[in-house]
């Protein structure tokens, strides 16, 4: 048995015993989803968790005042940018805003690696966010957020991975692990998170080109099209004709050789959107 072999097989039986290490949401992203699901809760009460982190404040408060949310007035308080955006957006936006934490590396072999993952997920989460403001029913926070975590399965496969130097500097052998496993990882991790059943979708379905959704365009759809939107002019961008068979797009409405980041009326939303990750 080879060494990538035996590495799949103890990521898998981890996954099934339960005893495969999750990654956790921050706390204060536990805190505001808390007071969210309290039908009784107020701005007042989610603005006073958010202002405990100034750089959250400062990043949520840019986020209402950029030219995805703003409204005719500034948003001048935290307070302000909640009630403008609403409770159930801004638990989104502070998940997403949060998400980069938990992408950091603990040793210099990781470093890249995350770094590429963080950067492919926040370009995948831009498009997503211009893709959902022409699909009615498709919420551009939820999608901002599918594309944040589509890959979020590859986490726990990395930090496994770095207790096994050899396979760590054999890119090829390890990519082929996390092709292969990183869905069921990805939608182990979302229900340990009890996210919605449509987000628990996007990591474990998201890499199914040949998935035909039944109800119309899906966040799933949204996230695949964004991805591979991102491969475009790379080694990875797929054949046309093999585009041409991927049902998101036509379910999107979505020409398969256009980026919709390149296009002058989504420039710049894709440009602010990516802004909010600090590319």
């Amino acid at each position: 048995m080879t060494e990538q072999e035996i590495f799949y097989k103890e990521i898998l039986a981890d996954l099934e015993s339960g005893t495969l290490v999750l990654p956790t949401l921050p706390e204060v992203a536990l805190q505001v989803r808390e007071v969210v699901d309290d039908p009784d809760a107020t701005a007042a009460q989610l603005a006073a968790i958010i202002i405990t982190d100034a750089a959250l404040s400062a990043r949520l408060m840019k986020v209402a005042n950029s030219a995805l949310y703003r409204g005719r007035l500034a948003v001048e308080s935290v307070q302000m940018a909640v009630s403008r955006l609403g409770l159930t957006m801004v638990r989104n936006l502070v998940t997403s805003l949060v998400m980069e934490q938990m992408f950091q590396a603990t040793s210099n072999r990781l470093d890249k690696r995350l770094h590429d993952l963080w950067k492919h997920s926040t370009e995948v989460a831009a498009i997503s966010q211009v893709l959902a403001t022409n699909q009615p029913g498709i919420k551009t926070d939820e999608a901002m957020l599918a594309g944040l975590i589509h890959d979020i399965g590859i986490l726990p496969i990395l930090m496994k991975a770095e207790e096994k130097p050899d396979l760590l500097q054999n890119s090829a052998l390890l990519d082929d692990v996390m092709a292969s496993l990183h869905p069921r990882v990805g939608e182990a991790i979302l229900k340990s998170w009890e996210f919605p059943e449509s987000l628990i979708a996007v990591a474990a379905e998201h890499e199914n080109l040949n998935r035909n959704s039944t109800n119309g365009p899906d966040l799933v759809d949204i996230v695949q099209v964004a991805s591979l939107q991102t491969y475009f002019n790379t080694e990875k961008a797929l054949a046309p004709e093999v585009l041409a068979k991927v049902p998101a797009f036509a379910k999107l409405g979505i020409e398969t050789g256009i980026s919709v980041s390149e296009l002058d009326e989504n420039s710049e939303e894709y440009a602010e959107a990516l802004a909010l990750f600090g590319f």
